[in-house]
């Protein structure tokens, strides 16, 4: 019996499960000679305390104005700052970063930042991912244009529409956790049998859904299939992820490996997007324990688990916020809205084991407004650092995919050479 566009319409609307994410449909590619870098953006919502994070142990200011929620200086014990060098120290819970900062492969900057002064995070964020700072009409995400600039198809998992992922390039958007190993409708063989009938015919819809609805089925069934090799020959690193994580951080670690399964098998994809939200700490944020140090705790997860996966010669994962927090701590043992923030980078040819950039203190006359880090690198151009280094990127694609942003030579050093 042929079903008219009216029933058509309704059968689709009965079904669960996100028709968009069908409609999207991208090859499934198996192997390929060429390996080009590939970067995976890890966006932590809620602004981060990277005060806490890269911990200045070496200033004493950062102990006179955070008398309850500084890190204490470095003495080997458990619950202390873990050096680095004599100014700055990883939070404890970060100490799974470690041997990634001594094998040269993790750097950071410690003052980071957009130009723009707000201390909303709805505009912060938006700034970020368009690469306009003060501009927050409707744009696309600076990850899409990339897309098209490079031809490197984009994907990102967890979030329905992040905007850095908005524009005019077809990009692959997977749900959070669990969601991104099942069907939904298309599990059912009777529904799926019914809907493929409808769209069995040659016209340009017809075979954009068979696509988009063979590349969900594929998606569900590789990452189940990862899912399930993992619980059986890597139980305790998936069970010490899953007790580390709290809060809206929980499931990064699970999103780190479907993006990495994902990007593994189909060599098209190179741009990744990922994030995390839990991060705004206005009260009881803890020191060396507490709800900052389990954020802290499950992102150190997800970042080793990325590490496995993206450790090709030109491979990077950058890890930023919208902006920092109060360099003095508030009278509920938390911290607020700040500006500049500790932005921190991942791969073979990243100069690690060090940090980079200008790093002034927490004197009061050195901080922006009297309580914040300054911004001394605009995000902008640490993003170029990487996208020149490491993804081919020209000046005139960088000034169109940044309009306005200036060059910043202080941070030449941050990618290796050719």
């Amino acid at each position: 019996m042929q079903l008219n566009a009216l029933n058509r319409r309704h059968l689709l609307a009965a079904m669960t499960g996100s028709a968009c994410a069908w409609a999207a449909p991208w090859a499934m590619a198996q192997g390929s000679a060429a390996t080009p870098g590939r970067l995976v953006v890890v966006f932590l919502r809620g602004a981060y305390d990277g005060l806490s994070a890269l911990v200045p142990h070496g200033d004493a200011d950062y102990y006179r104005i955070r008398p309850s929620i500084a890190i204490p200086a470095p003495d080997g014990s458990a619950n202390t700052t873990l050096q680095l060098d004599q100014q700055f120290g990883l939070h404890p819970a970060l100490a799974p970063l470690l041997p990634l900062w001594q094998q040269g492969v993790l750097a950071a900057i410690p003052c980071a930042g957009s130009p723009d002064g707000t201390r909303s995070h709805f505009d912060a964020q938006h700034h970020w991912e368009t690469g306009i700072p003060g501009n927050s009409s409707a744009t696309p995400g600076w990850l899409n244009t990339l897309s098209g600039q490079t031809r490197a198809k984009a994907i990102g998992v967890g979030e329905a529409n992040p905007r850095i992922l908005a524009g005019t390039q077809s990009v692959q958007l997977v749900p959070k956790g669990d969601a991104a190993t099942r069907k939904g409708a298309l599990g059912d063989a009777r529904t799926r049998d019914a809907v493929m009938r409808l769209y069995a015919g040659d016209d340009a819809l017809s075979q954009t859904f068979r696509a988009g609805a063979e590349s969900r089925t594929q998606t569900a069934d590789m990452l189940k299939e990862s899912n399930d090799m993992t619980a059986g020959r890597d139980m305790d690193a998936v069970m010490q992820a899953a007790n580390n994580g709290a809060g809206n951080v929980k499931g990064l670690a699970q999103e780190a490996q479907h993006l990495g399964t994902l990007m593994r098998a189909n060599p098209q994809l190179r741009l990744g997007f990922l994030s995390a939200g839990g991060w705004d700490t206005h009260a009881n944020q803890g020191a060396a324990t507490g709800a900052l140090a389990t954020n802290l705790a499950a992102l150190a997860q997800a970042l080793v688990l990325l590490r496995r996966e993206f450790n090709r010669r030109d491979d990077v994962v950058l890890v930023v916020s919208e902006f920092g927090r109060t360099s003095a701590e508030n009278g509920t043992r938390g911290s607020d809205h700040g500006h500049g923030n500790a932005l921190w980078l991942l791969g073979n040819r990243v100069q690690g084991g060090r940090w980079h950039g200008q790093w002034s203190g927490l004197a009061s006359g050195n901080l922006h407004e009297g309580r914040d880090l300054p911004v001394h690198h605009d995000f902008r151009a640490v993003f170029a650092q990487v996208l020149r280094g490491t993804q081919g990127v020209t000046s005139a694609q960088l000034d169109a995919l940044f309009p306005g942003f200036a060059w910043d030579a202080r941070l030449d050093g941050v990618v290796h050479r050719a």
